[in-house]
């Protein structure tokens, strides 16, 4: 498996375990639009990256994988907006730190896409 596979798997199971073992910051950036206990989505959305991540280190599912992986770093986005307006009147430095992470998303996205056109 090639490293920029396993570097993503990492990333996502990585983010996946924080949503159990440290639900609390993930259930503060939940949208208030969403129905539903904010706890319920962070557990939702760190199953998804386990299973994401699980999927991306089986070559027979590593493409379906990777397109799941841009889908989610793209629907997680307003949880990111959630909490670039939630942090606007933190100090200067945490404030930076979340608005730095909205265009992340993107190269986070391209990465996947990237993944699923190597996939064979």
């Amino acid at each position: 498996m090639k490293r920029n596979v396993i570097a993503l798997a990492a990333l996502l199971a990585t983010s996946g375990i924080g949503h159990f073992v440290r639900p609390g910051p993930f259930d503060r950036i939940v949208p208030r639009a969403l129905p539903g206990s904010p706890r319920t989505w962070t557990y939702l959305s760190g199953a998804a990256e386990l299973a994401v991540a699980a999927a991306l280190t089986r070559p027979e599912s590593r493409r379906r994988g990777a397109l799941a992986a841009a889908g989610l770093f793209v629907a997680v986005f307003p949880a990111n907006v959630k909490m670039a307006v939630d942090w606007r009147h933190a100090p200067h430095l945490y404030r930076a730190a979340v608005y730095a992470r909205l265009p992340l998303q993107v190269p986070l996205v391209w990465w996947a896409l990237r993944v699923a056109r190597s996939a064979r």
